[in-house]
């Protein structure tokens, strides 16, 4: 397999499994993908580091591949001692890309943590470690669905940017305009560094307004109407969000995006057909 990069500057997701066929599946993921020579894989990682042991045997197992690969690192509910470990954990395993992100307070955790917020989790980061690892934090261009407003969202953004992070990967949005929008004003706050949109293919239409209700990712209403008219059409439901998909794409590379994070939720096909429809 060739070491040079995808020209897009393309990524992929994935979450640690947590059984032997969904481990062994994983494999076979990871080889496709990695065929497109991605910038990085990224391994997600619950929070209060409820997979941290997965999580790490993860991110083993696909930089196997030859990709790097940047295990996420979420601050709500860890202390700073278990964080602390778990840098010098991934210093010695070579890994030099974190995610860091907020993460969520799972049900029935008693405390918060040390660390309330991902900048300063980025800033733990980097004073812990200096400029070891390329830190990407989370950005949200329909604004996080717990902010009390888009203003306010925006300002916590730029103030993750400045504590240290190098780029940032978007939650996935249906709405290019959504994206533009978000970065021009991010830009006028004074982040340079770049905003890679997040891709979540179409594939189930259940999950995917289960997930978006959730994370508060605006599904258009003439794509919930269409998907909704499929019914239990797999097939359908998978064309017509592989069109989708491929088309907000390309409209995003078009107006200057720095590449694409693709959540493959542990699939490689409907991505793969995504990347094959669009021009660099």
């Amino acid at each position: 397999m060739s070491t040079q990069e995808h020209p897009l500057g393309i990524s992929f997701e994935f979450f640690p499994p947590n059984t032997d066929a969904g481990r062994e599946k994983l494999l076979g993921v990871r080889d496709a993908l990695a065929e497109r020579r991605p910038r990085f894989f990224s391994v997600t990682y619950g929070a209060g580091g409820s997979t941290q042991h997965r999580t790490l045997d993860t991110v083993r197992r696909m930089r196997e591949s030859g990709i790097t690969t940047a295990p996420h690192l979420s601050c709500i509910g860890s202390e700073k001692g278990l964080l602390r470990d778990l840098l010098a954990r991934y210093r010695e395993e070579g890994i030099d890309r974190l995610v860091a992100l907020r993460g969520d307070l799972p049900s029935g955790m008693g405390g918060i943590g040390e660390l309330r917020y991902a900048n300063e989790l980025v800033e733990f980061i980097r004073e812990e470690t200096g400029d070891h690892f390329e830190v990407a934090v989370a950005a949200y261009p329909e604004s996080h669905p717990q902010a009390p407003s888009f203003e306010h969202d925006l300002a916590n953004f730029a103030r993750k940017m400045r504590a240290g992070a190098d780029l940032a990967i978007t939650q996935y949005f249906f709405s290019a305009d959504a994206y533009f929008h978000f970065v021009d004003r991010a830009r006028a706050l004074g982040v340079e560094a770049p905003i890679v949109p997040g891709i979540m293919p179409i594939t189930n239409y259940t999950k995917l307004a289960r997930f978006s209700d959730a994370c508060g990712a605006e599904i258009p209403r003439w794509v919930r109407k269409q998907l909704e008219a499929y019914g239990d059409d797999s097939e359908s439901i998978a064309a017509f969000g592989e069109e989708v998909v491929s088309r907000l794409c390309q409209r995003l590379l078009d107006g200057g995006a720095p590449g694409l994070h693709f959540y493959t939720l542990n699939q490689a096909a409907p991505t793969l057909k995504v990347l094959d429809n669009i021009r660099g």
